[in-house]
């Protein structure tokens, strides 16, 4: 019988040489991110962090992280001069920026110096570019009797399809203005969440009319399905013509807008009025078209200079060029210093200049910054604009880092835009809130000024957290938007702050304490129960080791009144969701401006605007009768002193009541490695993919040198592992010699032969 095998194990030397080995190839080894080679394209590099975006509709769209992929795939009517401070429009889709005319309740034609309150309508006649043309799309694509080739497939047809790529056939059309129209009317669906209908409804003539019918005919259409069913019939907007919004001709949008509106130029440059064609609604709506992720929020169907390529939710997403797209040249003005500073050296020539953007997952800031420093990042994130702030911080706090950043070109451009991050109070919540009766209404509010109190921002962003640092903001006005007071002696808030020496210094936590007591919460326990304050902190991110040092030191503010603060940190998807059902307490948010109008921060505490109740963008569904009539008389205003007046009421009510603390006006600052040009810091223009340019020979130069690998704790390795190897052997052929000897068996002794015995 034969006997069972053993394997042989390596010995020490043999281990040896296998670590060896190993080192070796992985000292090799390109410890890059990407595919070999991708240094060497065209392509420009970033990352995303925690999640995919959660929607690229244009019409559902309105979070900062998706702007990189909106606004590269879509194009408004209007954007930003990419360089000039004050910002001006230009045309984008939209062959010229226009002026409305007016019109009275008769419809006749007023002055353009006419009153607000004799305008009933303000009409935009836009003229549409000729020539522009979509992306490839399946949905576009014909037969050669001129079908749609893709707008009725059969059961199975779809098969494993996941990408618009995965069609064969792709097609395009020119770009017309019944594209704009069928885009406002998408404003009242309900199939998607639309943030901005209520803003939209209270301007667009018929807009509210129009949801009430498309809900009418879409019950219909969902009659005898499951509520849950992805598959949902095509919603046909062409059928039902909308008052506000028409096609004069093929190239010529006519938008009527009730009474005088001045901030509706802002809303054309953004992608809510970005053009839709009906086509990608209609193909997006067949069946097993959502089981498969096929749908325009997550493929966009654009005229931009991007098309959205790949889409790995959670890992990573790629845009190429739009063969399709009618082009740009990179303007060749700007504001004093942009020459010196090597703005203008592409004055003239055509964009986009990269051939696409990748944007891959990374969890976590600190790898990211390192991947930064690496190279293997072109920009941290293309669309955060406080990156270049942490890294300018890092530098200030060591030599050595600042010595590294120098050494290696880094830029952090850096200026002040209209932005901030506050903290607010949910005004739905029994305890936080407006409160149900008058007396509990005063209650609350003085609950939520001792808060604001007690948050002490001056030292919280002015001092510890340097990396994400900024100004203490006294109100809800930004500096540098007409209306605001900031940085003035009238504009301080007299519920957080007092005046000393000229300066604004934080009220004193007594004063939060007295307010605490007068509240019902002495010493933070109820008055009649006893019992500790706890309140809710609603935070929008899994809680990572990077930011928890933020939400400790929050714990500790609302310490400071005897509060216990609970966190219930949840990811951003959850986060949203609760703040549609109106569930959370309190949170933390932030806003970038959309455009430079006071009105777009102070619509934030709009009640109409309510996120519980219409879906808007007052997260925290803040509702003042008195605020909100001063709002809406503030919006058909030229800046002049009457809005002047009426912005300084509305900011004393929001101050006095306290539905936000209100933080702090953040640094801007982005991060460029040495071998990206024409960036430029913004928080308005978010289509600056299209200007920057990136030299890939230099970065392929510039990541070999700053990756160079290590070899002395190889050699040294190989080294030890040859002496031990030397030593080992010498010790192995000394055992072997002993063996052999003893193994070999002893001579026999031969006796001696007698000899003469002396006597």
């Amino acid at each position: 019988m034969a006997g069972r095998c053993r394997k042989r194990e390596p010995n020490l030397a043999q281990r040896l040489l296998m670590l060896l080995a190993a080192a070796c190839l992985l000292a090799a080894c390109n410890n890059s991110p990407y595919a070999d080679g991708a240094a060497a394209t065209n392509i420009i590099f970033n990352s995303f962090d925690e999640r995919s975006p959660r929607y690229l509709d244009p019409t559902a769209s309105y979070l900062n992280p998706e702007t990189p992929y909106t606004m590269a795939a879509y194009e408004p009517l209007y954007g930003y001069h990419y360089l000039k401070r004050p910002y001006e429009l230009i045309p984008k889709a939209a062959a010229a920026v226009v002026k409305p005319y007016y019109l009275d309740k008769a419809g006749a034609r007023l002055a353009d110096d006419a009153p607000a309150e004799a305008i009933a309508e303000s009409v935009y006649d836009v003229p549409i570019k000729p020539g522009i043309r979509y992306a490839p799309h399946p949905a576009f694509a014909k037969d050669v009797k001129g079908e749609y080739l893709y707008h009725h497939l059969a059961p199975g047809q779809l098969a494993d399809k996941r990408a618009p790529q995965d069609f064969a056939e792709q097609g395009t059309r020119e770009l017309v203005a019944e594209d704009f129209v069928y885009a406002l009317k998408r404003h009242a669906t309900t199939r998607i969440e639309a943030p901005i209908y209520a803003v939209f409804a209270e301007y667009l003539l018929g807009l509210k009319d129009y949801a009430a019918l498309l809900k009418v005919e879409d019950k219909k259409l969902l009659a005898g399905l499951p509520e849950d069913s992805q598959d949902k019939p095509f919603l046909d907007l062409r059928r039902w013509p909308l008052a506000g919004a028409t096609a004069v001709d093929s190239h010529t949008l006519r938008m009527r807008i009730k009474g005088k509106y001045p901030q509706w130029k802002y809303w054309m440059a953004m992608t809510f009025a970005a053009p839709v064609p009906w086509e990608a609604d209609a193909f997006y709506s067949q069946p097993g078209m959502g089981k498969n992720g096929l749908s325009l929020i997550r493929w966009p169907v654009g005229t931009g200079p991007y098309m959205l390529t790949q889409h790995v939710k959670d890992r990573f997403l790629e845009m190429k060029r739009n063969p399709n797209y009618h082009g740009e040249t990179y303007p060749c003005d700007g504001n004093p210093g942009d020459e010196e500073a090597g703005l203008l050296a592409d004055c003239g020539k055509p964009m986009p200049f990269a051939d696409g953007f990748q944007s891959i997952f990374v969890k976590e800031r600190v790898p990211r910054k390192e991947m930064f420093k690496q190279g293997y990042l072109d920009v941290p994130e293309i669309e955060r604009p406080d990156w270049g702030v942490e890294l300018r911080t890092d530098a200030e706090d060591s030599k050595i880092v600042k010595r590294l950043y120098d050494e290696r070109g880094f830029s952090f451009p850096q200026t002040t835009d209209i932005n901030n991050w506050y903290l607010g109070f949910n005004w739905l919540d029994p305890v936080v809130g407006k409160g149900d009766t008058p007396e509990q209404q005063v209650k609350n509010r003085k609950l939520r000024q001792a808060l604001s109190i007690a948050i002490d921002w001056e030292e919280g962003y002015g001092r510890v957290f340097r990396n994400k640092g900024g100004e203490t903001a006294q109100g809800p006005v930004p500096p540098g938007v007409f209306g605001s007071r900031e940085g003035t002696p009238e504009g301080i808030n007299r519920v957080t702050h007092r005046l000393v020496n000229g300066l604004p210094v934080r009220r004193p936590i007594e004063d939060a304490k007295r307010l605490m007591a007068e509240a019902g919460y002495p010493n933070g326990r109820a008055a009649d129960t006893g019992k500790p304050l706890v309140l809710n902190y609603d935070y929008q991110r899994t809680p990572t080791p990077e930011i928890k040092s933020e939400i400790d030191w929050m714990v500790k503010q609302f310490a400071k009144l005897g509060i216990q603060l609970e966190v219930r940190a949840t990811d951003f998807n959850q986060h949203q969701e609760k703040l549609l059902k109106g569930k959370a307490q309190i949170v933390w948010g932030g806003w970038l401006g959309d455009y430079p109008d006071a009105e777009n921060f102070l619509f934030q505490l709009y009640g109409p605007n309510a996120k519980a109740v219409s879906q808007g963008e007052n997260a925290i569904n803040y509702s003042n009768p008195a605020y909100d009539k001063l709002f809406v008389r503030m919006q058909t205003l030229d800046d002049g002193p009457e809005r002047q007046k009426l912005i300084d009421e509305m900011v004393a009510i929001a101050r006095e009541d306290s539905p936000w603390a209100w933080g702090y006006w953040p640094y801007v600052a982005l991060a460029f490695q040495p071998w990206l040009h024409n960036g430029k810091p913004s928080i308005l223009i978010r289509d600056q993919v299209k200007y920057y340019r990136v030299d890939p020979v230099a970065r392929v130069v510039r990541q070999a040198e700053w990756n160079k690998p290590t070899w002395w704790p190889i050699l040294l390795l190989a080294a030890g592992a040859l002496a031990l190897v030397w030593v080992g052997r010498r010790s192995y052929r000394a055992r072997q010699d002993a063996t052999a000897k003893a193994a070999v068996p002893a001579s026999p002794v031969t006796p001696a032969t007698p000899s003469t015995q002396v006597g």
